[in-house]
Order: C-alpha cells, then sequence, then structure tokens
C-alpha cells in the first residue's frame, strides 16, 4: 500500500493504464483500486463515479505527460517542418516501446477512450475533444509558420492540419488493431507529402 497522501495520483495513474491496455468498458472500479492500491472508499473520497476518474486520468495524462513532450516536438525554435516529421518519428519510436514493453501497440490513449465512449458518456467526449483540438493547433502552427517561410503551399492552414491529425490517428488507430507499426513507418515523410512540401529537411 502506498502513502495515503498519494492515493489520488496513483488512482489516476492505474485508470490511465488499465484503461488504455483493455477498454473502458472492461476497467471496473475494483480492477482500478486494486492496481492503485487504493481501498474502494477513498476512491469516492475522490471521485464520484469511474466518468468522473476517466476524465481526470485523460486531462491530467495531456498536462502533465503529454503536453510537455509536444511542446518540445514542436518548439518554435526549430524549423516548421522539422517539428513535423520529428513529432511522426518520435510517435513510431513511442509506439515502439510501448510494444515491446506490453506486447500490443497501444495507440492514443485520448483517442482510443474517445472512439470508445463519446456516445455513451458526454463529460467524457468533452474532455477528449478539447484535448484532440489542443493537439490538431500544434499541427495548424506548424503549418502556418511553413507557408509563411514559403516551404509549403498556401491554403487553409486549420482544414491541412486537420487533415494531418486525421491521418495520425488513424494511422495509430490501425497500428492498435493490426498491432503493426508498419502504419506508423512511412507518416514522417508522407505527411510532408500529402501537405505539399517543397522541399524535405534532411534527418537529423
Amino acid at each position: 500500500m502506498g502513502r495515503p497522501s498519494d492515493s489520488k495520483e496513483r488512482l489516476l495513474e492505474a485508470a490511465r493504464d488499465l484503461i488504455w491496455e483493455r477498454s473502458y468498458g472492461m476497467v471496473t472500479i475494483d480492477a482500478i483500486c486494486d492496481k492503485a492500491g487504493v481501498k474502494k472508499g477513498s476512491f469516492y473520497y475522490f471521485f464520484n463515479s469511474k466518468s468522473d476518474l476517466a476524465v481526470a486520468a485523460i486531462d491530467t495524462n495531456w498536462t502533465e505527460n503529454s503536453k510537455p513532450v509536444w511542446d518540445s516536438l514542436f518548439s518554435a525554435s526549430l524549423p516548421p517542418l522539422e517539428r513535423i516529421r520529428n513529432f511522426f518519428r518520435a510517435s513510431h519510436d513511442n509506439q515502439a516501446r510501448l510494444q515491446k514493453e506490453h506486447g500490443r501497440v497501444l495507440g492514443c490513449p485520448c483517442f482510443s477512450l474517445g472512439s470508445e465512449i463519446c456516445n455513451q458518456d458526454e463529460s467524457i467526449r468533452l474532455k477528449v475533444q478539447e484535448i484532440l483540438q489542443k493537439q490538431i493547433r500544434y499541427f495548424e502552427s506548424a503549418i502556418r509558420d511553413a507557408q509563411a517561410e514559403g516551404t509549403l503551399p498556401a491554403g487553409d492552414a486549420a482544414a491541412k492540419a486537420r487533415s494531418l491529425f486525421a491521418l495520425f490517428e488513424g494511422s495509430l488507430g490501425q497500428a492498435r488493431i493490426q498491432n503493426d507499426l508498419a502504419f506508423l513507418r512511412t507518416l514522417p515523410g508522407l505527411a510532408l507529402e500529402i501537405l505539399g512540401s517543397s522541399r524535405l529537411p534532411e534527418p537529423v
């Protein structure tokens, strides 16, 4: 058993891991408490329901774990096309690490949860939508910067970002379903080709 003071954090981590590895529907509150080493009474001290915990878990995972990675990969100090390509390369490498650790490609925790439960739970749908919109804006900013410097043709940067993000999440979904990283290996070059890059930066 962990310290009582960190029970909430352990519940958040356990919920994220179990829902990501399995599914929201399959994971019970009892299973989350067991993995976290927290009594069920403590669960209800912090959260009213599994839905409340899931919302908090994906929000915490985004702010504490994922967002710093996105901020680094999409740093304005990097050339915009390099940001895009490095992001896709890093995504492949991260999924390869997860596959080795868990035996399966896990895909995107936020998108997987949203796809499963968005028609059944409005609070989860809204939180997933909020996070995914934030992620799309990283792509949009890089595309706008590339258009400004002339390495991408002019056009609707917001629409291009949405299309690029759909390619990303669709490829992650296929990789998860097929347990095959091949869907992610071609994304760095394919993404820039689809955007109409006039020149591809050399690999670093």
